[in-house]
């Protein structure tokens, strides 16, 4: 079972979007995949995957000793992932507690932890149950400043692998030299990409029926994401149709 953190420096990138996107790609790989939703307070993974009406019990819930884990998960019918809900902050809420129940998930193939935005505890607790991290950054200056200090932060932990998503990229402002080229954050972030996701209006329907057109951008790039993340691959979705893309990521490699 593989334990991926999915994080960022600020809010407000896209990060639980990436995390279901994500989720859903890796199922449609045939992988067993759960969601987990780190994020206390915000918790709206499940609102993200227009899931909310289906939520009985949470994580805390879990941890009280309310239900089993098993109750607590969400299947997603479309996709046929599940998710284990957030709640509002909770004493019992613990690194040690968070932890039991990420290692009670047994049966899955690949475990999606959001975490909350930032570097406060609930970024402690969520990092400290992954074995491997995803930080998601957008090419603004001040989420690639902020996604820097949380890849440092990362070091500081016992990580498998560390690599990052540049989210809404546009090739257009790139190409006129408006917009940063995710080779070059890559390089600024000393960490090597999984993924490059265009900025795609469509996303939003996920908040709406749960997914992302087939035919969508951004859906093709998770999915590009989802075969790096399984078979080691390193192909990335080229928003730039000279391929420009490709030849920037070997330069960074």
């Amino acid at each position: 079972m593989r334990k991926i953190v999915i994080t960022s420096g600020k809010g407000g990138v896209g990060k639980t979007t990436v995390v279901a996107s994500l989720g859903r790609a890796l199922s449609d790989l045939g992988k067993n995949v759960v969601l987990v939703d780190a994020d206390v307070g915000l918790n709206n993974l499940d609102v993200v995957m227009a899931l909310e009406h289906k939520v009985v019990y949470d994580i805390v819930d879990v941890i009280s000793g309310r239900c089993r884990v098993s109750q607590a998960l969400i299947e997603d019918a479309e996709s046929g992932l599940f998710i284990l809900p957030s709640s509002s902050d909770n004493p019992l809420m613990t690194a040690q507690t968070f932890r039991n129940v990420i290692d009670s998930l047994v049966g899955f193939d690949y475990v999606l932890i959001d975490c909350p935005a930032g570097i406060e505890n609930g970024f402690h607790r969520a990092v400290s149950s992954a074995r491997e991290a995803i930080v998601v950054t957008t090419p603004a200056v001040s989420a690639i400043r902020d996604a820097d200090k949380v890849v440092s932060l990362l070091a500081g932990y016992q990580m498998q692998n560390v690599s990052v998503i540049i989210n809404r990229v546009r090739g257009d402002m790139v190409s006129r030299g408006e917009m940063m080229s995710p080779a070059d954050i890559a390089r600024l972030l000393r960490t090597e990409p999984i993924g490059v996701v265009p900025d795609d209006e469509l996303i939003t329907l996920y908040s709406q029926v749960g997914k992302v057109p087939d035919y969508a951008a951004s859906d093709k790039a998770f999915k590009l994401i989802a075969e790096n993340i399984v078979y080691g691959s390193r192909k990335f979705y080229e928003y730039q149709k000279t391929g420009l893309l490709a030849k920037l990521f070997r330069r960074a490699r």
